[in-house]
């Protein structure tokens, strides 16, 4: 299998785990899904935990260049961009094929903190932090690796509420959290 089938592979069993799971799909499902066959599949990954942490690379490397594009699209200044997270959240919520947060059901699957993919799906959440403490460092807060452990935690729980409830509310309820908790942990404009 060449790299571009390779790749074309992860992309398409990356669609097929988001929408039905780890466990749940096995593979003679996941070759159905991807049209690969599994001997194919398995001249590639020695098993499907290693295709599950090509998926999960491929996902984390996706989301996160998302997001950093899509809060600089939303605002300029560090501050703002803080609350454009949970702007650049409410529309993933909206989008059709959400499904919640691949690395939230990963780490639930794969509950030992030792397994390599419960593992990949903790390092994509340390990744986001530092991101988020990167912003509030240049937007001049206080504590800032406090601050971004608080909205970390915040987009947290608004991506798993908008997966149970649907996306109406979390990500506004999430900004306005957000925006108060900004107001104490930010220097005061003007």
């Amino acid at each position: 299998m060449s790299a571009s089938k390779r790749d074309e592979l992860v992309q398409r069993a990356l669609k097929t785990f988001y929408q039905g799971g780890f466990h749940a799909i096995g593979m003679d499902k996941l070759a159905k899904e991807t049209g690969v066959s599994k001997t194919a599949i398995y001249k590639h990954f020695r098993t499907k935990e290693d295709l599950i942490l090509a998926v999960l690379r491929l996902r984390d490397e996706q989301f996160r260049n998302w997001l950093m594009r899509r809060v600089a699209a939303l605002a300029e200044a560090p501050g703002a961009q803080l609350l454009a997270i949970f702007d650049a959240l409410d529309e993933w919520f909206r989008e059709s094929d959400f499904r919640s947060c691949m690395f939230i059901k990963a780490s639930s699957e794969y509950q030992d903190r030792a397994h390599p993919i419960h593992a990949t799906a903790a390092e994509h959440k340390r990744l986001l932090l530092i991101y988020f403490t990167d912003l509030a460092r240049r937007a001049g807060a206080k504590a800032p690796e406090a601050l971004a452990r608080e909205l970390l935690t915040l987009k947290e729980g608004a991506i798993v509420l908008a997966h149970l409830f649907g996306p109406d509310d979390a990500a506004r309820d999430a900004r306005r959290t957000a925006e108060r908790i900004l107001q104490a942990e930010l220097p005061a404009k003007g």
